[in-house]
C-alpha cells in the first residue's frame, strides 16, 4: 500500500513541478497554431480542449495501461515506483516533445519530424519502419479487442469460449470500423464518439481505486508481495525486460505517432502541457490502479497469476465492481483497444501521404493512401490468427519495435532542443536510457525468452548498449549544435 501511494504521489507532483519545468523549456506561446493556420475540415479542425485531452488520452492508452501492467506487476511491488518516475522523466516528455515539435512544424508527423532533425536518409529509414510498426500495431489492436468481443458474446449466448464462434465476425467488425474512422473527418468520429469512451476508461478505473482503497485499509498485505505471490513473480530481468513488458504508463513510441493528430486540432500552443505530459500522467495513474488491482488479487486468487492477461482481467474487474459493472469495465477496455487502432491507421494515412505530397482533402485521395495499407494488415491479420505461436511473434515485434520509435523520438528531441540551444537533458537522459534497454533487449533476446534474436549474454550486451548509448547522445548534440550554427 505505502509504495502505491507514493508512486500515486509522485505522478500528482511531477505534473506540478517537472513537466511545469518542461513546458518552460519548451516555451508554448501565442502564435496561431497548424489547426487554425492549416484548417481543412479533414485534418486540421480546431476542437475543444476538454475533447483534444480525451482524444490524446485514448490515442495513447491502448490496452498497455491495463494488459500490459497485469503482466508487468509480476515483476514485483518494483512497478509502483517505477511507473511514476519513468512517466514523469521520460514518457510524458516524449509526448510532450513529439506534439510541441509538431506544433512548431505545421502539425508533421513523426517520420517528417525525424527527418528534419536527424537527415534525409534516417528519416526514410525511419518512415518505413515506423509506418510498419503501425500496420502491426493495427492487426494487434484487431486481434485482442476481437478476441474480447468473442468471449464476452460467447458468454451471454452460453455457446464455448474456445470455439471462437463470433472471432472473425469481430475482426471484419473491427477492422471495418478502423477503416472508416481513418478516413472520415477527425472531428466526425473521434471528435464525438472518444469523449464517451474516455469517460467509460476513467469511471471504471477509479471506481476500481475506490474500492481497492477500501480492501487495502482493511486488508493491507493485498497490496505486498505475499509468498505466493513471489512464487509466482516473473524471474526476468528487470532491465531490460520490464520496460519492454510495461510501455503504456512508463513510455511508449507508439505515442509520439499520435501526438501529431492533436496538435493539428488545438487551438492554442499553450495547452500542450495539459494535453501532451497531462494525460501521459493521466494514463500513468491508470496503469497504477490496474497494476495495483492485479496485485491484490494475485495476492487473494494466486492460480489467477497463470492465467492469460485478458482472462485475468476479467477476474480482476468482477472481484472488485460484480459482474455486471465488471461486464461494462470490460467494454470500455475493448473500447481502449479500439481507440488506439483506428488512429494509429490515421497516423499511417497521414505518415505516407505526407511523405508522398499527396493532398488528402479528397476522399478519394483518402481511400488510395489506405487501400495499400488494407492489404497488408489483412496479411497480417491472417498470418497471425493461424496459431498462437504467429501472434506471440507479431507481439514480440510490436513490443520492441515500439520502444525503437520511443528511443528516435527522443533524439530527435534532443538534436531540436539542442539546435534552439535550449536544455537538451530533459530528452537525452530518458533516450539514453530507452536507446540502452532496447539494445540490450536486442542483443540478448533469444536468452531472455523471446522467440527470435541474438543470445549474447546479458551482462556483456549491457555493457556494449551503455557505450553506444552514450554515443548517440553526443551524435545527437553535435548534430544539434551543428545545426545551430
Amino acid at each position: 500500500m505505502t509504495l502505491f501511494l507514493i508512486g500515486l504521489a509522485i505522478l500528482i507532483a511531477g505534473y506540478f513541478t517537472y513537466g511545469k519545468l518542461v513546458e518552460k523549456i519548451f516555451a508554448p506561446d501565442d502564435r496561431e497554431t497548424p489547426a487554425v493556420a492549416l484548417k481543412d475540415g479533414v485534418d486540421y479542425v480546431p476542437m475543444p480542449h476538454w475533447k483534444n485531452m480525451l482524444i490524446q488520452l485514448l490515442n495513447i492508452a491502448g490496452i498497455g495501461p491495463v494488459i500490459g501492467v497485469i503482466i508487468g506487476i509480476k515483476f514485483g511491488e518494483i512497478v509502483f515506483l517505477l511507473i511514476p518516475i519513468g512517466n514523469i522523466i521520460g514518457g510524458a516528455v516524449h509526448d510532450m516533445a513529439a506534439g510541441m515539435m509538431s506544433l512548431r512544424s505545421k502539425g508533421a508527423n513523426l517520420p517528417k519530424l525525424i527527418e528534419d532533425n536527424c537527415g534525409k536518409t534516417f528519416g526514410t529509414a525511419f518512415s518505413v519502419f515506423m509506418m510498419l510498426c503501425l500496420l502491426l500495431v493495427v492487426a494487434v489492436f484487431i486481434n485482442v479487442p476481437a478476441n474480447l468481443i468473442d468471449d464476452l458474446i460467447s458468454g451471454i449466448a452460453g455457446s464455448d469460449p474456445q470455439s471462437n464462434t463470433f472471432f472473425w465476425y469481430a475482426v471484419i467488425a473491427v477492422f471495418v470500423y478502423y477503416i472508416i474512422a481513418t478516413m472520415f473527418p477527425v472531428d466526425k468520429i473521434i471528435g464525438n464518439c472518444y469523449p464517451v469512451f474516455g469517460a467509460l476508461l476513467l469511471i471504471g478505473s477509479f471506481a476500481i481505486l475506490v474500492k481497492l482503497m477500501l480492501e487495502g485499509i482493511q486488508t493491507p498485505a493485498i497490496l505486498q508481495e505475499s509468498a505466493a505471490f513471489k512464487a509466482g513473480m516473473i524471474k526476468q530481468p528487470i532491465l531490460p525486460m520490464l520496460f519492454i513488458t510495461i510501455a503504456c504508463g512508463i513510455i511508449s513510441g507508439f505515442h509520439a505517432t499520435q501526438s501529431p493528430i492533436i496538435a493539428r486540432t488545438m487551438r492554442s500552443e499553450r495547452q500542450a502541457r495539459s494535453s501532451f505530459y497531462g494525460m501521459m500522467v493521466i494514463e500513468g495513474i491508470i496503469a497504477m490502479i490496474w497494476a495495483a488491482a492485479a496485485l491484490a488479487v494475485f495476492n487473494i486468487a494466486p492460480e489467477t497469476m497463470r492465467l492469460a492477461a485478458p482472462v485475468a482481467l476479467g477476474r480482476i474487474v468482477n472481484h472488485f465492481l460484480g459482474s455486471w459493472i465488471g461486464g461494462i469495465t470490460v467494454l470500455s477496455v475493448i473500447v481502449l483497444a479500439i481507440t488506439s487502432g483506428d488512429t494509429a491507421l490515421r497516423s499511417c494515412r497521414l505518415s505516407l501521404a505526407e511523405k508522398l505530397k499527396f493532398n488528402q482533402q479528397p476522399l478519394r485521395n483518402r481511400f488510395l493512401v489506405c487501400l495499400p495499407m488494407i492489404v497488408v494488415v489483412s496479411l497480417l491479420l491472417w498470418w497471425s490468427n493461424k496459431s498462437a505461436e504467429s501472434f506471440n511473434m507479431l507481439w514480440h515485434y510490436f513490443a520492441w519495435a515500439n520502444q525503437v520509435i520511443a528511443v528516435c523520438t527522443l533524439i530527435a528531441a534532443t538534436v531540436y532542443l539542442s539546435s534552439l540551444k535550449k536544455p537538451a537533458f530533459i530528452t537525452f537522459v530518458p533516450g539514453a536510457f530507452m536507446f540502452f534497454i532496447t539494445c540490450t533487449y536486442l542483443l540478448s533476446s533469444k536468452t531472455l525468452g523471446a522467440p527470435l534474436g541474438l543470445t549474447v549474454p546479458l551482462h556483456i550486451s549491457q555493457i556494449i548498449s551503455a557505450v553506444l548509448a552514450c554515443a548517440v547522445v553526443c551524435w545527437a548534440v553535435y548534430l544539434g549544435k551543428k545545426m545551430a550554427k
